[in-house]
C-alpha cells in the first residue's frame, strides 16, 4: 500500500484516456493544446498526478526509438516533474508496450497492473480498467496476444514505419480494442468494472474505485453489505474533457469550465 499525505493546499489530480494522435496526429493537436493548458493550472496546487492510460493514440517503445510527437506534453509532463510534482502513469490498452522512458525522461512511475494507495487518509484502488471484471473475453484474448513476450520481440523487429501504420490501424479501426461501446452506460449489473469493483470492495475496505477506459465519465456509490465505495470513471479527453481531482474529497469535473460532472444515464 502506497501513502501519499496530504497538506492543506495541496491537491492530487487524475486524468485518463486523451488518446492524442486519433484520428490523426493534426486533428488531435488542438485536444493535446487543450491538455496541456490543464496541466499548466494544475501546476499550482498538485503534489501527484495520475495519468491513468491511453495517453496516446499508440504508443511503443524500441530499444533506441520512441514514436516521434507529442513533444509538447512531454515537454510540460517533464516540467511538472522538475518542479517535484509526482507523476504516476498507469499503462492502457493503448500504450501496453511503455517500458522505460517515461521513468528514464520524465521520472514519472509507471505501473503495469492495478495498484492501492492510501491518498490523504482514503484508500482507493487505481487501474487503468481493461482486461478487469467478467466477461470481455475478445479483449483479453488479444491481450494475452499483445503482452506476449515472442509476440512483442516480432513486433519489434518491424521496420517502425510498418510497425507504426499497422498499429494505428488497428487501434483506430478495431472494435476488439477501442469503440463507441464504451461510452454507453450498459447497467449497474452489467459494467464489468463496477462489478470487479464490488467483488473487490467484499475483500478490503476501498473508498474509491477509480478507472479510465471506458471513456464514460461516472460517479457512482456502491455497497458491498456494511461496506460502501465510490466507483469513478474518469471519462476521456475526446469527447467529455473530464478529470479528477481530491484534496478531503474527490471531485470530477469539466475542462475548462471547472463545472462539476453530471450526467443522466
Amino acid at each position: 500500500m502506497k501513502t501519499i499525505r496530504l497538506e492543506p493546499g495541496e491537491k492530487v489530480y487524475f486524468a485518463s484516456d486523451q488518446h492524442f494522435g486519433s484520428p490523426s496526429f493534426k486533428e488531435s493537436r488542438q485536444r493535446e493544446l487543450l491538455f496541456i493548458a490543464w496541466l499548466e493550472e494544475i501546476r499550482k496546487d498538485a503534489k501527484v498526478l495520475f495519468l491513468m492510460g491511453d495517453l496516446f493514440d499508440f504508443w511503443h517503445e524500441w530499444k533506441h526509438v520512441v514514436p516521434k510527437g507529442f513533444v509538447r506534453v512531454l515537454g510540460k509532463l517533464a516540467e511538472l516533474s522538475d518542479q517535484g510534482i509526482e507523476i504516476h502513469f498507469f499503462i492502457g490498452n493503448h500504450d501496453l508496450w511503455m517500458k522505460d522512458y517515461f521513468e528514464r525522461e520524465i521520472g514519472a512511475k509507471v505501473y503495469f497492473s492495478k495498484q492501492y494507495f492510501t491518498i490523504g487518509g482514503k484508500e482507493f484502488l487505481l487501474a487503468h480498467g481493461d482486461g478487469l471484471g467478467p466477461g470481455d473475453k475478445g479483449y483479453k484474448r488479444m491481450k494475452r496476444l499483445f503482452t506476449n513476450p515472442l509476440a512483442q520481440w516480432a513486433f519489434r523487429w518491424l521496420h517502425p514505419d510498418l510497425s507504426m501504420r499497422l498499429a494505428l490501424y488497428l487501434s483506430t479501426k478495431n472494435k476488439l480494442i477501442s469503440g463507441e461501446e464504451d461510452k454507453k452506460f450498459l447497467g449497474e449489473d452489467k459494467e464489468f468494472l463496477i462489478l470487479y469493483s464490488k467483488a473487490k470492495l467484499k475483500e478490503n475496505p476501498v473508498d474509491y474505485f477509480l478507472y479510465g477506459h471506458r471513456h464514460l465519465p461516472m460517479v457512482l456509490p456502491i455497497r458491498e453489505k456494511e461496506r460502501q465505495a465510490l466507483y469513478i470513471n474518469l471519462g476521456d479527453w475526446i469527447s467529455y474533457f473530464t478529470y479528477g481531482e481530491f484534496s478531503t474529497e474527490f471531485k470530477l469535473l469539466e475542462y475548462p469550465s471547472k463545472r462539476p460532472f453530471t450526467s443522466e444515464h
